[in-house]
């Protein structure tokens, strides 16, 4: 079993930056691939982004390269991503998820990959 626990989400202006902050317990956490995932109101959720077991390999969806970076830190047993160049667009409710791997460089971009999650952080960005 895997405990997640989001935090940093909150209110920002268009064009200001939050960090958010997945720690994780239990199973390893070297084992496991991560992802952000994302879901506004009325959609579907999505993938923000992703990073391998190693933290060596990284995946963006287009609507957020470039302006967000994941990363993490295996002493701390945490990921993060930091979102910057905000806009309204980027609101929504996001989730930390954790997906058991055994290759050291792959990265998943499917919820269906992934067994556990956060309960969410919601972040709204004010136009």
């Amino acid at each position: 079993q895997v405990q997640l626990v989001e935090s940093g989400g909150g209110l920002a202006q268009a064009g200001g930056s939050l960090r958010l902050s997945c720690a994780a317990s239990g199973r390893p956490f070297s084992s496991h691939a991560m992802g952000w995932f994302r879901q506004a109101p009325g959609k579907e959720r999505e993938i923000a982004a992703a990073i391998s077991q190693s933290g060596g390999s990284t995946y963006y969806a287009d609507s957020v390269k470039g302006r967000f970076t994941i990363s993490r830190d295996g002493a701390k047993k945490e990921v993060y991503l930091q979102m910057n160049s905000l806009q309204p667009e980027d609101t929504a409710v996001y989730y930390c998820a954790a997906a058991i791997t055994y290759v050291s460089y792959s990265y998943y971009t499917t919820a269906n990959k992934y067994e556990y999650w956060g309960q969410g952080t919601q972040v709204t960005v004010s136009s």
